[in-house]
């Protein structure tokens, strides 16, 4: 008999929605390039516009300020190309392998006081939230450098607009919240404008050449369109609700264990927990085998070995760093996987201590 699963791994990319699965079978039936005139190219147009209005009101953005991407790295090297780049030192390695200087840190993750910041040039990069923590950043220094925002986790997890503003180029990734892999967005702020990363036939109002991705396009259209109607929905207190349940039960079990991030505001789903001793990596493998798909880390990075660097850069050793595991919840988590989850990782614990008493 098949043993049933648990996802709680959405940071790392969130269920297809059946809307955005939708939204995609009906264009794949849609024979036309959209940026052919004929009937047919005209209704690929049309499915492509419609996705970019999705998306833009999920942005708090005009659809004139969506251009579409295969993704946030693509995003990313767009926005941030060009000078002198200054990133949080906790951001994804795709912002952060651009960055000349980093900005610290403190053990809860938020920004330290950027100094100097009104003689910054170029780019200055701001996580709205941390992908592994969970924490949501305070609004960035007053700059003449372009902002890049990279609201990735945070887009379809909280209201964008009720982080902060003042960006000018902001990042998108479908596939963090329902849509497909390998579409995303980078949203242009009216009167901002960059040299574009890809030439070519000058697609997306001349700011991203070549064909558009029709298809995951309006997945993720669909997929904006079905976040925002969670937000409004309050779906995400019910599902804090059950992080917050999480975190105290497993304190209960193991009150040594740390909560990443606690103290800052978080986002509604996220749980970094930490155990010193106990591999990250081991807590994985076995909650994996025990059914339950959690992470230690970034997917991006959790392959590689050491502990987070991302964590590291919050001030913590590799003894607490290296012992981080990720539990990121969605709209359809239900009470009943959170509760299974908890129980196995007690259970697992139990044997832990006893391996080490």
């Amino acid at each position: 008999m098949t043993r049933a699963r648990a996802y709680l791994d959405w940071n790392a990319t969130a269920p297809l929605r059946p809307e955005a699965k939708a939204a995609m079978l009906a264009a794949m039936e849609l024979t036309g390039n959209p940026s052919s005139v004929h009937a047919e190219g005209r209704a690929a147009r049309a499915a492509v516009e419609r996705a970019r209005a999705q998306v833009a009101a999920l942005a708090g953005a005009s659809p004139g300020e969506v251009v579409f991407t295969s993704g946030a790295t693509e995003a990313a090297a767009t926005a941030l190309s060009g000078g002198p780049v200054t990133a949080l030192a906790t951001e994804h390695d795709c912002v952060l392998k651009w960055a000349d200087r980093t900005v610290p840190v403190d053990r809860r993750g938020l920004a330290e006081a950027v100094n100097h910041g009104c003689t910054l040039t170029g780019a200055l990069a701001w996580a709205g939230a941390s992908g592994e923590t969970g924490v949501i950043q305070a609004q960035p220094p007053v700059t003449p450098a372009r902002v890049v925002a990279d609201m990735v986790q945070a887009a379809g997890k909280v209201p964008l607009a009720s982080l902060w503003d003042g960006w000018d180029f902001a990042l998108l990734s479908a596939h963090k919240l329902g849509g497909p892999k390998g579409v995303g967005a980078m949203i242009v702020r009216e009167g901002r404008e960059l040299p574009p990363l890809l030439r070519g036939g000058g697609q997306e109002l001349g700011r991203r050449s070549g064909t558009e991705n029709v298809v995951g396009i309006a997945g993720f259209g669909a997929a904006a369109e079905a976040a925002l109607a969670d937000l409004a929905s309050g779906v995400w207190e019910r599902v804090e609700a059950l992080r917050d349940g999480l975190e105290a039960r497993l304190r209960e079990t193991a009150p040594e264990l740390a909560v990443l991030g606690e103290g800052a505001r978080r986002l509604p789903n996220t749980a970094c927990l930490a155990l010193a001793g106990w591999r990250g990596e081991t807590q994985v493998m076995q909650m994996d085998l025990a059914g339950y798909a959690v992470s230690a880390g970034s997917a991006c990075s959790s392959g590689k070995a050491g502990p987070s660097r991302a964590l590291a850069a919050m001030g913590l050793g590799p003894e607490i760093a290296g012992s981080a595991i990720r539990v990121s919840l969605g709209p359809t988590t239900t009470e009943a996987e959170v509760a299974g989850f908890a129980a196995a990782w007690e259970e697992r614990y139990r044997r832990f201590r006893l391996k080490s008493a």
